[in-house]
């Protein structure tokens, strides 16, 4: 601060005492001048700001591009060396063998004479179908699989071949399982296949995304190829005992899809599929355990149609228990602990009453019903077993 004397021409400087030590001091013999700044030289306004943060995402941006610039469409490459791997996958192999045992189950399970090449026949006709309905199903279910965890990585999704292969694979299989079918087995087999790729590809597939009935169908699809084993074989499958393993392959897909599904729900619900489990899980729960416990009246009915002897009932009833106790477990606590043994048993399950079906089968001929079966040289195991069946 600057003080006056109020006498004299000269101004007098007089020294104030100051409350604390500047930290810098500037002397009367400087030289320096004082300016009045306007405000908005050091702080800029709102609109100088802002347009100066648009200048600099602008600059950015451009940088962004310089260094990383957008990806452009490639053309799918195929792998010719994994192209047999790969329609392995598109054919879903796993579910494909076991549509193909359950065909062949049929077959060795209907009473009439056992013709190792029809056999052959049916099942490779009926594996070529089944590859069909699994890659028109991957066809069209492209957008949704790429969302699922579960599905993710199949061949359509990774690019590992285009939809046209799909397709021509597709054409192809389903070509030659229907005409090994209609000409090496016979018509009626061929005529369930093809309303079973129908039912699959076209009713089934688009289902799932409308309506949870779309389960139903699903285990109609299940149920069909033991039908087409037992139809292959006799020629027919007016006789009731061809109805058995075919019920027990459609009970049983309650119990196993809706463990699977049950701790897929969130896949499930991204990708926009409208199954039990998601829509309705108290009654996804219900369903497992009703069609368990129709898996257990099945087994008894068995011999009561001539299908089994009395020991498959007693042999299998152990092994449906401890089915039907999962499937409580599962309807009661409704779990990922629950369910995930339900679906682990289940795997068990098939195979093992499939096996004490077909050991226990009453008769290996249609003429067993009423004498026995003609002596013939090339069928003398059957006639060894058949003999021992009937002591």
């Amino acid at each position: 601060m600057k003080n006056y004397a109020a006498s004299g021409a000269r101004a007098v400087p007089k020294a104030v005492q100051l409350q604390e030590q500047p930290y810098l001091s500037v002397s009367e013999k400087s030289g320096l001048q004082t300016f009045i700044v306007n405000p908005t030289v050091i702080i800029p306004c709102k609109e100088i700001v802002e347009k100066s943060k648009i200048i600099e995402n602008d600059k950015r941006r451009k940088q962004t591009k310089e260094i990383a610039p957008e990806p452009e469409w490639q053309q799918m490459k195929v792998e010719t060396t994994k192209l047999h791997k790969h329609c392995l996958m598109l054919s879903k192999i796993r579910l494909t063998s076991l549509v193909v045992i359950t065909t062949m189950g049929g077959y060795a399970l209907a009473p009439a004479p056992f013709d190792p090449y029809t056999f052959v026949m049916c099942s490779l006709g009926t594996g070529l179908v089944s590859a069909t309905a699994n890659s028109i199903n991957q066809f069209f279910e492209v957008p949704f699989d790429a969302q699922m965890s579960r599905t993710k990585n199949r061949v359509l999704v990774r690019g590992h071949l285009t939809p046209v292969h799909a397709v021509a694979f597709a054409a192809i299989s389903g070509a030659a399982g229907l005409s090994t079918l209609y000409f090496e087995v016979n018509g009626l087999t061929a005529a369930l296949g093809a309303a079973n790729l129908i039912l699959y590809t076209l009713i089934y597939t688009p289902m799932k995304r409308v309506s949870i009935l779309n389960t139903w169908v699903g285990s109609i699809v299940g149920a069909i190829p033991p039908l087409m084993g037992w139809a292959g074989c006799a020629g027919s499958i007016a006789d009731p005992g061809a109805w058995i393993m075919s019920g027990m392959l459609y009970a049983w897909q309650f119990p196993h899809f809706n463990a699977l599904s049950w701790n897929l729900r969130p896949d499930y619900s991204r990708a926009g599929y409208r199954m039990m489990a998601v829509t309705n899980p108290g009654l996804c729960r219900r369903t497992a355990l009703r069609y368990t416990a129709v898996l257990m009246g099945l087994s008894y009915l068995a011999p009561v149609l001539d299908v089994t002897n009395w020991w498959f009932a007693v042999a299998s009833t152990p092994l449906n228990a401890y089915f039907l106790y999962l499937a409580w477990q599962f309807n009661k606590q409704s779990d990922s602990a629950t369910s995930r043994k339900l679906f682990r048993f289940s795997l068990v399950h098939l195979p093992a009453l499939m096996l004490m079906l077909l050991l226990s089968k009453k008769y290996w001929s249609t003429a067993g019903k009423d004498k026995p079966l003609p002596e013939r040289e090339d069928n003398s195991m059957l006639n060894l077993f058949h003999h021992v069946q009937s002591s």
